[in-house]
């Protein structure tokens, strides 16, 4: 037991968290005192904070050396309480405002202000997930704040790492299938004294890294950036007077859960939503994956969420699977960071919020599913293979709530899996490199209520979606782009149609030696989804490669080069163009090494429709096939638009055919109609003679083992016995 009066920290955030439980109101602010009293003021003080916070980001973001963060922004810092709460936040990657808030108090509740001690200049580093982060690579320092000896807040900062040091190159190591492969861990431990970072802990980060320069001068960014809040808020202290500081920072808080709270009952129809999802992962024939779970693996993500009359937001997560030996599962710094980030662009968009959102909700992870695994040794790598799709169908349950209550255009379809592509080996420079690509920061959106989604353009983790520049990404990987264009009919159909994704095409160059590895894409089932009628965008990951191509001799001889693999889905581009051993493969990338010549494929997601495909835009349909975003024949079998050409020999919409077509398919589907209950009994008959695949029994099987909710829910749907049961082992 911990000596309370050695550790007034500590006891101080037990008495913060008492005076929430007993009022309901954060730290037992039951009145905003200082917002009544000079409302202009306060909001003043709060923009200011907004700014130290924006302004020093920047200032990080032009010391990084790394493009993840200068190109990218993968970076996001903030200010928080004595006991761990954010007060004000920057743009970026704001899923990791709340993981750093867990971090703080981690450190608080494990006694550090007596033993490492907190002191003046110390710096301390995390990037465990269990502790507060999301995933390995995503490292985050803070730094006390002290004024005139008291501790008065904390600054911190957050930069997503290039490369980690895990069994595979890159920072999201998708062969983890344990704790003990996933990279260099430094867990909640001070790394930094006097405003410096210690060299033995930048010695460790140089001997356990591919590429330590990135993960050390971001280290450097983080300190320069965490002080600079510190020295702001110390000013802003010497003018406002400490007493006001103390209390004004908590009612900051405050208002941000009651206007979370106003929000939501503004904004949505209180009640019960449920949505699903899945994830289908294939590892069947890979090299590397450990025989320690089923070969190929399907998770279903069941969602509800209650929107009470107060407004609170309430998440369940029950009826999910276990977590597995794999890198997806999540930890519940993790899925709060998924919820704070989602929160964050959806509907406290204006910049002014912080933690009090995030105390405005709640959300059930049962204990040993994959949101919160009862093992701490489970790995994490690409927790987002999993958060993405389920965050997603989080925006879709609260664009049900803005559509029922009125507010169509706040309505958005959500986010889509982001599939990574990482890198090492031998550099273009002949030294050692490994590296993450996040050119996938720049997939397709959901589309909304109102109009498109974005095309190339969105990204779930970090709204400030940047893909970066070809040149820079050039400069660090041993290959050269040959292609990027848009993936034709990539985003879901609908009225609107969801964001189309791109794909890259790259010539490996200069090296020997380069181990390309992929991940958090999805294979066999939809992972994401539409609304209203709208479909799902295609999750179905093929790459494309060649190795031994001989790319280099046509280009000497000027010949026409392929620069990329094409839409024709029975011969590609890349058969026609090279020779050399054509690749195809489905899901995670994984082979043997490539080398200098070998020419390698990769492509990124779109997001889903919204509404009815036949009530389409015939106009804008005929723009989309012009540019590249959809084919003439998906125009017409799944439109129903008919295009022509106009005199300039560009696709124009014919509205009388097309009416016409629409006529015919409108007929078609009512005569392929049943009754949902006839389909309900037929699908009853395959339940209960589980016709399953076997991915998706043991999918099954698992969930109602785990839940008995959810074992109970599914036999009562499907009128089943209640002895019912999934032969076979999980």
């Amino acid at each position: 037991m911990l000596d309370k009066t050695a550790n007034p920290l500590r006891s101080r955030l037990l008495e913060s968290e008492r005076l929430m439980e007993e009022t309901g109101c954060y730290d037992g602010i039951t009145e905003l005192t200082l917002r009544r009293q000079d409302p202009l003021k306060f909001e003043t003080l709060h923009t200011k904070l907004r700014a130290y916070c924006v302004s020093a980001r920047e200032m990080a973001r032009r010391i990084s050396a790394s493009p993840g963060v200068r190109e990218v922004g993968e970076m996001v810092v903030a200010i928080y309480t004595p006991e761990g709460d954010a007060i004000a936040l920057s743009n970026g990657i704001m899923v990791h405002v709340h993981t750093m808030s867990r971090f703080i108090k981690w450190m608080i509740r494990n006694g550090y202000e007596e033993n490492p001690a907190i002191r003046d200049g110390d710096i301390f580093a995390n990037n465990d997930a269990f502790i507060g982060t999301v995933q390995v690579p995503d490292v985050m320092d803070v730094v006390p704040i002290f004024h005139e000896g008291t501790l008065v807040g904390w600054a911190g900062a957050v930069c997503h790492e290039l490369e980690a040091g895990g069994i595979t190159p890159g920072g999201d190591v998708c062969l983890a299938q344990e704790r003990f492969t996933e990279g260099l861990f430094v867990c909640a431990e001070k790394v930094g004294e006097n405003d410096e970072l210690r060299r033995d802990y930048v010695i460790r980060c140089e001997r356990n890294l591919r590429m330590p320069i990135y993960w050390v001068l971001d280290e450097k960014a983080k300190v320069a950036a965490c002080i600079d809040m510190r020295e702001s808020v110390k000013t802003l202290i010497s003018e406002i007077g400490l007493d006001y500081w103390q209390r004004l920072s908590k009612e900051f808080i405050e208002e941000g859960r009651r206007a979370q709270l106003a929000r939501t009952r503004q904004l949505t129809v209180p009640g019960i939503y449920r949505g699903h999802t899945f994830y289908g992962h294939v590892t069947e024939g890979k090299p590397g994956f450990q025989p320690l779970g089923p070969p190929n693996w399907l998770y279903n993500i069941p969602i509800e969420m209650e929107i009470t009359a107060e407004g609170k937001i309430r998440m369940d997560f029950d009826g999910t699977q276990p977590w597995g030996y794999h890198s997806m599962n999540c930890t519940p710094a993790g899925m709060d960071g998924g919820m704070f980030v989602t929160l964050t662009q959806h509907m406290n968009f204006e910049g002014l919020v912080n933690d009090g959102a995030w105390m405005a909700t709640e959300i059930n992870i049962p204990h040993g599913t994959w949101t919160n695994p009862d093992n701490e040794m489970a790995a994490t790598a690409t927790s987002w293979a999993l958060l993405l799709p389920a965050y997603g169908v989080f925006q879709r349950l609260l664009s049900r709530g803005f559509i029922a209550r009125g507010f169509v255009e706040e309505a958005f379809v959500g986010q889509v899996n982001s599939p990574m592509i990482e890198m090492g080996g031998i550099s273009q420079y002949g030294t050692q490199f490994g590296m993450a690509h996040f050119e996938c920061a720049a997939a397709g959106s959901g589309a909304l209520a109102i109009k498109d989604g974005l095309d190339t353009a969105y990204v779930g983790w970090n709204p400030e979606s940047d893909m970066g520049n070809i040149e820079i990404w050039e400069q660090n990987m041993p290959m050269v782009y040959i292609g990027r264009s848009i993936v034709p009919n990539s985003g879901g159909a609908g009225k609107y149609r969801g964001g189309c994704a791109f794909s890259s095409t790259w010539l490996i160059n200069k090296t020997e030696h380069l181990r390309l590895v992929t991940s958090e894409h999805s294979s066999r089932v939809f992972d994401n989804g539409g609304l209203c009628g709208g479909y799902p965008a295609p999750t179905c990951e093929k790459h494309h490669a060649v190795r031994g191509s001989d790319i280099f001799e046509k280009a000497a001889r000027g010949e026409a080069l392929a620069h990329g693999p094409g839409t024709d889905p029975v011969t590609s581009d890349f058969e026609r163009a090279y020779k050399g051993e054509q690749v195809f493969e489905e899901g995670p990338y994984i082979t043997r090494p490539h080398k200098s010549g070998d020419i390698f494929s990769h492509a990124y997601n779109g997001g889903g429709g919204f509404g009815d495909v036949l009530e389409r835009d015939p106009v804008k349909t005929a723009l989309d096939v012009e540019n590249g975003f959809l084919t003439r024949e998906a125009a017409e079998t799944v439109f129903g638009i008919i295009l022509g050409d106009d005199a300039d020999g560009y696709p124009q919409a014919d509205i009388d055919a097309t009416v016409a077509r629409r006529a015919e398919m409108r007929r078609a589907r009512l005569e392929k109609a049943i009754p949902v209950s006839d389909w309900i009994a037929g699908e009853a008959a395959r339940v209960k003679r589980q016709d399953f695949a076997p991915e998706v029994t043991r999918m099954y099987r698992s969930a109602m083992q785990l839940s008995p909710r959810f074992a109970s829910e599914f036999k009562s749907f499907w009128g089943l016995d209640a002895d019912y049961a999934f032969a076979g082992e999980t």
